[in-house]
């Protein structure tokens, strides 16, 4: 009897709840058929299609990224090679141009003195190099560094004033310069040091106060190393005076960024 009253409290079956237990069976985690069922119900696995599809996209792009790579070289290259065509274009110093220009500007800056006695240039050459060299001697028996080969300047004289000229050529890239520079001497010296490099020295006159005789200059000399010049005169530069140091010279207008160079650009396909 007690049996059979509870079959008669459990509830009707309902055509919602039938429906219920169909969604459970699917995995639709027990939603009703619809919208949300099939969103919210498992999903097919991938496919051979789709795999496919996702390998041709991974090659197309890694075959463009090697074809970027390899359109940057081609115009890097490229852009090297145009540079150095452009440098033989430019090239040294033609012997035409403005008739201006001296006949030593035309040279180029290590061309030395005019051509026509070479044996004579080699032995002047060997000739200061031994000077040089007994010099640094003389400097070393004194335990002390000559005043080229510092790193900085020597300190025994000091520019007052510049009063520097140019002359620009842009036919062949040169230019030449005459540079005059007031001096006071603060310890005696017979050296005159100051920064030069890749130029060619024509002239150098050394005199007290523009007007008083002038002081003989002995010898001149590049220092690499330091990328000074030397002058040394035949005798001290007095103390407390004045000097003007004159240096006339011509230089090749640098194609790279040193001293004074050039530079080019490119504008509407036009190089300037």
């Amino acid at each position: 009897m007690a049996l059979e009253e509870k079959r008669e409290k459990r509830p009707p079956v309902t055509p919602m709840m039938i429906e219920e237990e169909a969604a459970l069976r699917n995995g639709s985690r027990g939603l009703p058929p619809g919208p949300w069922a099939e969103a919210a119900g498992p999903r097919p696995r991938t496919t051979e299609r789709h795999i496919a599809v996702h390998k041709r996209l991974v090659l197309g792009f890694a075959v463009s990224i090697l074809a970027l790579l390899a359109v940057t070289m081609i115009a890097v290259l490229l852009s090297v090679r145009f540079e150095e065509c452009g440098a033989a274009a430019d090239g040294p110093p033609r012997a035409g141009g403005n008739g201006s220009l001296s006949g030593a500007a035309r040279q180029p800056p290590d061309a030395g003195q005019p051509p026509g006695r070479p044996e004579e240039e080699a032995r002047g050459g060997e000739a200061a190099e031994e000077e040089e060299e007994e010099e640094e001697e003389e400097w070393q028996r004194r335990r002390e560094q000559p005043p080229w080969a510092r790193p900085r300047l020597p300190r025994h004289l000091r520019p007052l004033h510049y009063n520097l000229m140019l002359n620009a050529f842009m036919e062949n890239f040169t230019f030449s310069g005459e540079v005059n520079v007031q001096l006071e001497v603060r310890n005696a010296s017979r050296y005159i040091v100051l920064h030069a490099h890749r130029m060619h020295i024509e002239a150098v006159r050394v005199a007290e106060d523009k007007l008083a005789g002038g002081v003989r200059v002995a010898r001149t000399f590049f220092y690499p190393q330091t990328q000074v010049f030397v002058v040394v005169l035949n005798r001290s530069l007095e103390v407390q005076r004045s000097y003007n140091l004159k240096i006339i010279y011509n230089a090749l207008i640098e194609n790279e960024l040193l001293g004074f160079f050039r530079s080019s650009y490119v504008l509407h396909g036009e190089r300037r």
